[in-house]
């Protein structure tokens, strides 16, 4: 099994809440992780339709067959969101520490439950596909395009599976399974065909009026089905930073994958060889490198505050980190050399945010790491040690 990140993290806030709850896409890792870090606990999976029926149907009987193990780990939670204020009563009346750890793969249905059941009681924490500093340590070799390509979930690395055929049935489940679940699609053909165009987006400015004129469908239900893909970990919205500064700046959010390399494939892309003249290239490594640190905040059990900058001009900084004091500016660049103009749109991102910019740095596609006059050049896989630097994690 990959070493994960979260771990520490999760043994940790063990000891500090009755009640541990780990979300993130189906497939994520969420219950090797789980099972390994408490496998003195017993488990159970509510993906059983025994045992779904049986937590239904006798919640109380449900819940008391673990009270000698003390503990218990319940997988896919948002499956029987009712059982949540069953658990509440027995955390009142037993607060344990690290009496049930829950993992789910739906985010909102999920977190509406949690905050009236179980509010004050239980940590969150998110696990996402693996980070490339979760990767690094288990390849002989590697290059930026096969990262683009085979995204992060840990099967396609642990079984050395072909992500073409991985990431294929994965879509094809989420959309018969997961989706149905959540809500009636009266036409799944144009709902692929809507997540296959939200793809070819990816790392720009989401604008649902031309999504639904290119889908044919109205501007709400894009709106709906955008809000279904972020429910279920397909995709996140990325906020533009405001301020009171004069200058006009856009305010619709940019689109991002949770995993890339799902992204990849919904844009056609079968083998690496597809990727170095690939149109979308740059896009899918911005993708890939805000990924990265989102991944990294997460795996500290942190609450990322990510933007980006945009005005009416066009003027566009990648991606700005806060840290509590400033921000943090980033530009993120596919190529492995450095262009000379390189970091010229975020020096003037910088002379606008004034004493808010701590400092600037490029990432980029090349392996050497760099301190120029002004900006830090920052080798793709070194987004890990970047932020310990910088105490974001």
């Amino acid at each position: 099994m990959i070493e994960r990140h979260l771990l520490p993290v999760l043994l940790k806030r063990a000891t500090q809440y009755p009640v541990l709850t780990v979300t993130g896409p189906r497939q994520s890792g969420k219950t090797t992780l789980c099972r390994s870090a408490f496998a003195a606990l017993p488990y159970a999976n509510l993906e059983r339709p025994d045992t779904r029926e049986f937590a239904r149907s006798d919640p109380q009987a449900f819940l008391a067959q673990f009270d000698a193990a003390e503990g218990v780990v319940i997988d896919e939670i948002q499956r029987v969101p009712e059982l949540l204020s069953w658990i509440q009563v027995r955390v009142d009346e037993q607060p344990k520490m690290g009496r049930f750890i829950l993992t789910g793969s739906h985010q909102f249905e999920l977190s509406q439950h949690i905050a009236q059941s179980l509010a004050g009681r239980t940590t969150l924490l998110k696990l996402l596909p693996l980070s490339i500093a979760e990767v690094l340590p288990t390849l002989a070799t590697y290059n930026v395009d096969e990262f683009l390509r085979n995204g992060g979930y840990p099967r396609i690395y642990e079984h050395q599976l072909d992500p073409a055929i991985v990431l294929g049935d994965y879509f094809e489940t989420y959309v018969q399974r997961d989706l149905r679940e959540l809500v009636q699609l009266r036409n799944i053909q144009l709902f692929e065909k809507f997540v296959r165009l939200c793809a070819g987006r990816v790392g720009q400015l989401l604008n649902a009026s031309s999504l639904a004129n290119d889908v044919g469908v109205s501007a709400q239900t894009v709106q709906e089905w955008l809000s279904l893909l972020e429910a279920s970990y397909i995709i996140f919205r990325l906020p533009p930073w405001f301020n009171n500064i004069s200058k006009r700046l856009i305010k619709s959010p940019k689109l991002y994958f949770y995993d890339v390399g799902l992204a990849s494939w919904l844009i056609g892309v079968q083998r690496t060889e597809h990727l170095p003249t690939h149109p979308l290239r740059g896009n899918l490594f911005e993708n890939l490198m805000v990924l990265e640190v989102l991944k990294n905040l997460h795996n500290a059990g942190l609450k990322p505050h990510l933007h980006f900058y945009r005005d009416s001009s066009g003027l566009e900084g990648d991606l700005l980190v806060e840290n509590g004091i400033g921000l943090h500016l980033m530009e993120i660049k596919a190529a492995q050399t450095i262009a000379s103009d390189a970091m010229r749109n975020l020096n003037k991102v910088s002379q606008i945010l004034g004493e808010q910019a701590l400092d600037k740095t490029l990432i980029y596609g090349g392996v050497e790491a760099q301190r120029r006059t002004d900006f830090e050049a920052l080798p793709y896989t070194k987004v890990r040690a970047w932020c310990e630097r910088k105490k974001l994690i």
